[in-house]
């Protein structure tokens, strides 16, 4: 195990610097932009469709109405994507562009958009109707190609200096827009000459071609070695301290979604949802809990472990494992880094993928039809997916079972170590108990002159766990009276909020892109915080712990 650790360790700052590449950020947080799309339409369409199960038929009216949200919504999800990762990443390039020159974001957006829809739709001559297959999830892939030519001939011609000059009395805005003339018209018409060559001689649009070739290569992905490597791989990244789903997963986005949509055509249609390789099948069954697959490990520490620290990880870690933020349990008992771990949080989730693609390809489960939020517990999740299937029943109680045996006795074989360490502790302090007592507590500190009128934006990686820190700094300020508030975000989807905060936390799986932030905080003189994995557990069940460590920063 210390051969693989160090391995990976010695090659730590390769995956660092691939987790940060300016594409695959962008390509994670165009879909972290536009999830909200994503988890409305699903809802939609789970108001739609749930209520047929329990015998009730809703009007035609609502039914037609609900499929015109979703169609209108994650129907168009590619041309949305298409903007948000040309906007995201315009945003990474400008932190290396030269003084005073910036590549317009909101205009790569627009371009972007334009670029997509010569990919990816067609129009009827005759009648002038666009063929809107490609608008949905089929099409992500000519929006990642739209959007990367579209800010790379940004950035071009403003390097380059290719633009129109107008005098100085001329107002910015518009003097913005006929900056931005020249790079618009090359990026839009650069897309348009790669349709009309994909037209002339495959005689399809680029989005059918870009497909075409793929398709072989993702399904090589959708079978047991390849699922069991994503979600191994992201285990092990995770292990070592490397946000793995950053690196692994944008990668595979796009092709889950796609396969999610596929799902849910087969099962209108009344056949098999054939397709395990979705994003809900990461989520609730993959890495059921998390990364690591956890769920069922804080059950497991407050049942059968008899260390103190076991069981205090436990109490606080169920209620975040629940919905899938186990930072609380990686952290605290720690999993991170511990030899004892290191078999149990590799193997479990590719187990937990053997398992679900077995039932899903030999015994009839559907796979996941919908494209829920992840923070969805895992069972609720998979019962949702599947439509109440009862193998799904079935087979939430064997993937738990299984998860259980392959974490307790490894669980148990730490918890043992932690006990004897306990006990030779309680031993050491045995007769300091009285001195402790006559101990008074000093005054609270006063923090007003420190911390008054402080707007505080906590980071992660998903939203989940910066939760936890942002409420704890909201409680203890409101215990102490102080002018303090906090919010949580996610890493890639706050750049348009930064200039509402002055100061930032960025959680521990989010601490490689200190550097990165840091650029956008010097600008905007917001102070950058970075924290540990322990420290930051302790910082979100301490509100006064949380108060002090903000006011000692400042300071």
């Amino acid at each position: 195990m210390n051969v693989v650790i160090n391995a990976i360790e010695k090659h730590k700052n390769f995956f660092e610097k691939l987790s940060k590449n300016n594409y695959l950020m962008a390509i994670k947080d165009g879909f972290t932009a536009v999830m909200p799309i994503v988890m409305f339409a699903s809802l939609m369409l789970l108001i739609s469709s749930l209520p047929p199960l329990f015998g009730i038929q809703l009007p035609q009216g609502l039914s037609a109405w609900l499929t015109k949200v979703y169609n209108f919504t994650m129907g168009i999800l590619a041309l949305m994507v298409a903007g948000t990762t040309a906007k995201n990443l315009a945003d990474n390039f400008n932190r290396s562009m030269p003084n005073g020159r910036v590549i317009n974001a909101t205009s790569t957006m627009l371009a972007s958009m334009c670029g997509f829809l010569f990919l990816a739709v067609t129009a009827e001559v005759r009648t002038g109707a666009f063929s809107v297959t490609y608008l949905s999830s089929q099409g992500l892939l000519s929006s990642f190609v739209a959007s990367f030519i579209v800010v790379n001939v940004y950035r071009i011609c403003i390097l380059k200096n290719v633009t129109i000059k107008l005098p100085k009395q001329v107002p910015g805005t518009i003097s913005q827009a006929f900056k931005d003339i020249f790079p618009f018209a090359l990026a839009v018409l650069a897309c348009s000459l790669i349709d009309l060559l994909s037209r002339t001689f495959a005689g399809v649009p680029f989005a059918e071609v870009f497909q075409k070739f793929l398709t072989p290569l993702f399904k090589g992905v959708e079978t047991y070695p390849g699922m069991c490597l994503i979600w191994g791989l992201s285990a092990l990244l995770w292990f070592v301290g490397i946000h793995g789903p950053s690196i692994v997963m944008p990668a595979v986005t796009a092709f889950q979604l796609s396969n999610t949509e596929a799902n849910l055509k087969m099962f209108q249609l009344g056949t098999h949802a054939s397709h395990a390789m979705t994003n809900n099948f990461g989520n609730y069954i993959a890495a059921i809990g998390g990364t690591g697959a956890t769920f069922i490990v804080p059950i497991l520490l407050i049942i059968f472990m008899k260390s103190q620290q076991l069981k205090t990880v436990g109490k606080a870690s169920l209620i975040p494992v629940l919905f899938a933020v186990n930072e609380p349990l990686l952290f605290g008992a720690p999993m991170i880094l511990n030899p004892y771990m290191f078999v149990p949080f590799i193997v479990t989730p590719m187990v937990n993928v053997i398992l679900g693609k077995f039932f899903i390809d030999i015994l009839g489960m559907n796979g996941m039809i919908y494209a829920l939020p992840w923070t969805v517990p895992g069972p609720i999740g998979i019962l949702l997916n599947t439509h109440f299937q009862v193998i799904s029943w079935i087979f939430i109680v064997i993937l738990l079972f299984i998860d259980a045996v392959i974490y307790l006795p490894f669980l148990k074989a730490y918890d043992r170590q932690l006990l004897t360490q306990e006990e030779l502790k309680e031993s050491k302090i045995i007769g300091k108990e009285d001195s402790k007592k006559s101990i008074k507590r000093d005054n609270l500190v006063k923090y007003e002159d420190k911390l008054s009128g402080l707007k505080v934006l906590v980071l992660c990686a998903g939203a989940g766990t910066s939760a936890q820190l942002a409420n704890s700094i909201n409680e203890g300020a409101k215990k102490y009276k102080l002018d303090v508030i906090a919010n949580s975000g996610a890493y890639g989807a706050h750049r348009d909020i930064l200039k509402n905060y002055n100061v930032v936390i960025l959680a521990p799986q989010v601490r490689l892109y200190y550097d990165d932030i840091k650029e956008d905080t010097n600008k905007l003189n917001i102070k950058l915080i970075s924290t540990k994995g322990a420290q930051y557990i302790n910082l979100t069940h301490n509100p006064k712990q949380a108060i002090e460590f903000l006011k000692n920063q400042i300071s």
